[in-house]
């Protein structure tokens, strides 16, 4: 008797045991979910007030916690992105892509680091996934084309586009660029040029009136600009981006307007628009950089005005 009474004891005893055990992982894993969403918030409060470098470090906490979450992997290629380390950027989205290889948000960000880092055949190809995902997404291909100087190709798809009656605003800018780069001879251009060097802005605008050439505005521009004409200069160039809307000069100079006339939060939305517009000049590219840093700095945003200082910096080299 004695001994079936201790037999019950001991088996009391141990599923209590076992169920002590079984609450404590529970009590543990609660615990860690509620650390691994207190310390992500954190990282995305940091990067919302441009904080990327403590945005990191909390996210290293999550990863402490939990070392194969996709939404981790992708918050640390976004935040090392906006701190121009390409390398951390890629690696990270590269480990999101590993657990959901067709996610198009993750593979649209890598399309985002590899253009920073003017890696365009690649980039391609990463678009080209995305497009078997999701078809609609067609004018950043031909733009990555454009970039990587694929025009013909950038011809063809955007062919292909009008013949189904799908082509974009944006599409038309792009073919209008590919038509207008080899329009002129350079010989042509240089005596056009040189001729307009010579007249007056009252002279070129009573030119322009008759002959809508974008070389023409671009002379208008450059000396309502020297003449510090900036409300003019705001004012044409907005009106030659009508015409032009694949001019990035046009951009730069109504943003360059803008920026003098205080209006920087505009000349920033005009700057990213037409960023996208710069190909095959890293001079152009630098110049856009350089603008909005100036602007970021004018409104106090330090962080992003060294971001874009430094990114402009490494395109002079």
């Amino acid at each position: 008797m004695r001994t079936v009474n201790l037999h019950r004891i001991i088996a009391v005893g141990m599923i209590f045991i076992s169920g002590f055990s079984y609450a404590q992982i529970i009590n543990t894993e609660e615990e860690n979910s509620l650390k691994f969403q207190t310390h992500f918030f954190e990282a995305l409060k940091q990067k919302a007030i441009k904080n990327y470098g403590k945005a990191i470090e909390s996210l290293e906490l999550c990863n402490k916690i939990d070392t194969a979450n996709v939404s981790v992997f992708f918050e640390f290629s976004k935040n090392h992105l906006e701190l121009n380390n390409y390398f951390e950027a890629e690696l990270f989205i590269n480990k999101a892509l590993a657990f959901e290889p067709e996610n198009r948000y993750l593979l649209q960000h890598k399309v985002v680091v590899l253009k920073a880092q003017r890696n365009f055949s690649k980039a391609i190809d990463v678009q080209k996934k995305i497009l078997q995902i999701h078809p609609k997404n067609i004018e950043e291909l031909v733009f990555l084309y454009i970039q990587n100087q694929n025009f013909m190709e950038a011809e063809a798809l955007i062919s292909k586009m009008e013949e189904n009656a799908l082509a974009t605003l944006k599409l038309k800018s792009f073919k209008s660029y590919l038509e207008n780069r080899k329009s002129l001879p350079i010989n042509a251009k240089k005596q056009s040029d040189n001729a307009n060097e010579n007249m007056d802005i009252e002279s070129l605008k009573k030119l322009y009136s008759k002959n809508k050439e974008f070389k023409i505005v671009q002379e208008i521009l450059t000396k309502e600009a020297a003449s510090e004409l900036f409300e003019q200069v705001y004012a044409d160039s907005k009106e030659a981006l009508e015409l032009f809307p694949e001019q990035p000069y046009l951009y730069k100079m109504n943003s360059f307007a803008l920026n003098k006339l205080g209006k920087y939060k505009e000349a920033i939305a005009i700057l990213s628009i037409g960023i996208d517009f710069v190909i095959d000049n890293s001079a152009m590219e630098a110049e856009f950089y350089e603008q909005l840093s100036v602007n970021h700095e004018k409104l106090g945003n330090k962080s992003e005005a060294l971001k874009y200082k430094q990114r402009a910096a490494a395109l002079r080299k």
